[in-house]
Parts: structure tokens; sequence; C-alpha cells
């Protein structure tokens, strides 16, 4: 069976540990700061650096995804070792990162005729995506093929949902990402927005007063989806992501935990690509099933 590797724009949130210990590629997203020069996710700026600045100032930065050129050198570097690649990318409602991948694809697969490249859109983002990500690392792990992971991926990423609450959906409006979200526009004096992210879109949720009271909603609402869709939670894996509101965050996890087995000690910390258009106060509960509960 030929080698392959797994690929990943850095939307999915992965921590580095992760990455590095299933040897994950990453092709990363840009951020400027009001007509700055645009860095690197991750190689220029850390998130830490970004949700300092994002705090102190206002300000609403703007995101570049990859291109097809950043695709291709990582791409061809890897068929030159005569490997294929499974690379997975954030939801294309969000941003053209996925059609960048597909170009360069073509590109790298003209030259490299033997070269196997099979570009995903999740329609997911942020640890969503990165836990279909893991699933497709934990898979390579027990020498599934190319093809296996594949198929088993399409049918992944429509099992994942992200439930989410935000200070504000000011960045969003400001950078184009409210989507069907804007229905809560105008109802929330006072309130937080509960969204959730189904099938690559925003969808609004409703919106409750007081940030202690939306912690405890988006815990609900994962409740409820799987109450409503006679799902296991057992067949699931579970993490909770922040922007700065680790203490929150933390609540969050260990009332997860009491009901959601598989939910991930660690917290994910969302970053540039994510955090320019939730804001700094963001916390989400992301969800997938098991690659072998499918």
């Amino acid at each position: 069976m030929k080698e392959f590797e797994i690929m990943v724009d850095s939307s999915c949130d992965l921590p580095e540990q992760i990455i590095s210990e299933y040897n994950i590629y990453m092709v990363p997203f840009s951020v400027s700061f009001e007509k700055e020069q645009y860095l690197k996710e991750r190689e220029e700026i850390s998130s830490l650096e970004f949700f300092s600045r994002l705090s102190r100032e206002e300000i609403f930065p703007k995101t570049l995804p990859p291109d097809g050129l950043e695709y291709y050198k990582k791409f061809i570097k890897i068929a030159k070792e005569n490997k294929d690649i499974i690379c997975i990318c954030i939801t294309d409602k969000f941003s053209k990162s996925y059609q960048s991948a597909l170009s360069a694809k073509a590109m790298v697969e003209k030259e490299y005729t033997d070269c196997k490249i099979t570009v995903i859109n999740s329609i997911l983002a942020t640890a969503a995506e990165g836990l279909l990500v893991i699933q497709a690392a934990k898979m390579k792990q027990l020498n599934m093929s190319h093809d296996e992971i594949v198929d088993k991926l399409e049918k992944l990423k429509s099992t994942s949902k992200i439930m989410i609450t935000i200070s504000s959906l000011e960045y969003l409006q400001r950078g184009g990402r409210i989507g069907k979200a804007r229905a809560l526009l105008g109802n929330l004096l006072n309130r937080k927005p509960l969204i959730m992210l189904d099938y690559g879109e925003l969808q609004p949720y409703g919106s409750i007063g007081g940030s202690k009271r939306s912690y405890k909603k988006i815990i609900e609402m994962t409740q409820e989806y799987f109450e409503e869709n006679k799902e296991n939670f057992d067949d699931y894996e579970f993490v909770v992501t922040t922007g700065i509101d680790y203490k929150e965050a933390e609540y969050i996890r260990d009332r997860l935990k009491a009901f959601a087995r598989n939910t991930y000690d660690r917290i994910f910390q969302i970053g540039v690509t994510i955090g320019a258009y939730s804001g700094p106060e963001v916390v989400c509960i992301s969800f997938i099933k098991k690659y072998d509960r499918i």
C-alpha cells in the first residue's frame, strides 16, 4: 500500500502537540491588522499575541486563506517523496482554502501522475475540523488505506457540530461571516448570542441573558442535540475551545464530562483564523462521531 500524508489548513485549531504526535502537515492562514502586512498564523503570529492585541485595541482583523501556491509547495514536497495526500480544509462557506487546495492538486497531479491527492471540504471549522483530522490520523495509524479513510471522513464530517456562545456578533458581521446568524441581530441587548455550526453554516440558536447562563446553555444545546437525534454520547469525541475565557471553558469541560466521557481534558485554543471572526470572548463545544462507530 502506497504511503500518504495528512494535511490540514491552520483553521483546525489543533494543539502543536497533536500535530507533532500524528505528523500532520499544516498550511497557514494569514491575518492583517488594519492594512498592515499579513502575518502567517502560528509561523509569524501566535494565538496569544493575536488575542492580546484584539483585547487591547478596537480592531477588526482580516484573514487571508492559503493560496494555490502555498498548497502547491506543500503538495509538491510530498509528491517528490512518492507519497499520496489527504488534505482537509475549512468549510468552503467561510473561505477559499478548499478551492486553493483543488487548484494546487490539479497542478501537482499533472506533474506527478502517480500522486493521488484527495482534497476534502470538511464543512467544519476550528476544533470540529481538528477532530475530523484526528479521526483521519487514528485511522492512518491502523494502516487503513487512503480510500478507506476518505470514505469514512466523508461520512464522519456530517456528524460533527459546534455549539457556540460569543460576546457579540460584531466580529462576524464586520468580517462577512455572519450567515444565518444575522437573524439574531437587533435582539441582543445585554444578551449573549447562541449559535450552532451545522453543515458548514452558522445557524442561530437564540440568545440568553448573562455569560454564566450562556455557558450552561451550550451544554444544554449539546444534550438537546443528542436527545433529539437519538445519538449515544459514547459514540462521539468532544472538545471545548476558547479564545481567552479559559476558566469558563474549564467549567464547561468539567460539566460536559458528566455525560460525555470522551471529552478531551485539554482546552483547545481558538486560533487566529477563527478568532478574527469570533472575537476573543468565545467558548465552543465541538463533537464528532468516532471512526469505528459509523
